[in-house]
């Protein structure tokens, strides 16, 4: 099971990695917002799948929501000033 979740954390780290490709090299600022989000999104299923590695689920199912709490309030921000800017 170690081995299986340990193929897990890589193969998540491999998907943030490709986000964050997409996040440096957008075309445009929503392309980047979007890298963003998904980075954000894998990192809360990588906490989750470190818990389970580590036998802490607990622990790390609160650190996760607190990270996809301030992951909302964040992307929400960005939305609203993208689109303040876009009305001016």
């Amino acid at each position: 099971m170690k081995i299986f979740l340990f193929c897990v954390l890589v193969l998540l780290a491999i998907l943030i990695g490709a986000y964050l490709y997409r996040v440096l090299r957008g075309p445009t600022v929503f392309d980047r917002v979007l890298g963003l989000n998904g980075i954000s999104t894998k990192a809360i299923i990588l906490l989750i799948v470190i818990g389970v590695y580590f036998e802490r689920v607990d622990m790390f199912v609160d650190i996760s929501t607190g990270y996809a709490l301030l992951n909302l309030v964040g992307a929400l921000a960005v939305a609203k000033y993208l689109e303040e800017k876009g009305h001016s």
